[in-house]
């Protein structure tokens, strides 16, 4: 399954039957990819918001800055090269007009630090629907036990929602963080890998991906 990328020079940093994670910068990976080639790009980019640095709550939780949230981000290479997309925090991007937008609604309003809901763009021409998933804390719809690794780590119930309807043979997540969108594709069956510029995040990510048996919750 992973010939394409190892015979461009792909090292992965982890690989199964299922999964392929790829420790790089994925400026660097994706010129490499054939236009068009990933089916689905699901992924969860910086938001250029300063997530960390600007929220004391996070900083008090003892996350670390996110890796390029502080500097511009183009994300005319995850369209150049997969046919499909689901973009998290699409509104604080450049991107297409697009009816198919997605709520979140994480049913939480009590936090001064984050929203009630959260944005996501996709390219699919579809009306716009609301999606309601808890992911606060020990209030959770899916992960139970699971520790929160990364600041903008997301519930793989959701993910999984998400993918379950869209039957795509190929999935890409260019930022990767603790592997959410690999280990819910894992979870259906699907194929994907994934890109992700800290080392430490791909450890975990990996370790995710050995694990058996998962929450299936959806």
């Amino acid at each position: 399954m992973w010939e394409l990328l190892e015979d461009k020079g792909i090292k992965p940093y982890f690989k199964d039957d299922s999964v392929f994670i790829i420790n790089a910068d994925c400026r660097d990976i994706l010129p490499l990819l054939p236009n068009k080639y990933i089916d689905l790009c699901l992924t969860d980019p910086p938001y250029v918001i300063g997530l960390v640095q600007n929220s004391n709550r996070m900083q008090s939780l003892g996350y670390k800055e996110i890796y390029g949230d502080t500097t511009s981000i183009d994300l005319t290479l995850i369209l150049n090269h997969s046919v499909n997309q689901i973009i998290f925090g699409g509104n604080y991007f450049s991107l297409p007009v697009s009816s198919g937008w997605i709520v979140w609604d994480k049913q939480d309003g009590k936090s001064i630090d984050f929203g009630d809901a959260e944005l996501i763009w996709t390219s699919f021409n579809e009306p716009v629907r609301i999606i309601k998933h808890v992911w606060d804390g020990f209030r959770r719809d899916s992960d139970w036990g699971l520790k929160r690794e990364h600041p903008s780590q997301k519930p793989t119930g959701l993910i999984m929602e998400l993918l379950i309807k869209r039957e795509f043979d190929l999935i890409l997540d260019p930022f990767m963080g603790s592997g959410t969108t690999l280990r819910a594709a894992k979870n259906l069956g699907r194929k994907a890998f994934g890109i992700e510029i800290e080392e430490k995040y791909c450890e975990i990510a990996a370790k995710r991906m050995s694990q058996t048996v998962m929450d299936l919750h959806i």
